[in-house]
């Protein structure tokens, strides 16, 4: 973490909060765990048209987007701790 971004200059202001994630691992990324849910979903259904599958994976979709314990699980599954850095409010 650069000096600039935990206290070497003032933060760029308080709609930015800097997060230090690990390289990239399927397992730490909550989308991954969205994808499976939609997929898994998905198994098994036959639609005629792609238009007709693609209406389907939106619908799925809002109805993920509707269950915040659904989408706070996925966070959770991943054990990250999202607590920032460097607090430019302290």
């Amino acid at each position: 973490m650069s000096a600039a971004l935990c206290g070497g200059s003032p933060p760029p202001g308080d709609w930015l909060t800097v997060f230090q994630l690990p390289s990239y691992a399927s397992e730490l990324n909550p989308v991954e765990s969205a994808w499976t849910l939609l997929k898994r979903s998905l198994a098994n259904l036959v639609k005629r048209t792609l238009a007709e599958l693609t209406a389907l994976v939106k619908t799925r979709l809002r109805r993920m987007q509707c269950r915040p314990d659904l989408l706070s699980a996925f966070l959770f599954r991943t054990r990250l701790d999202l607590t920032p850095l460097c607090n430019p409010r302290n």
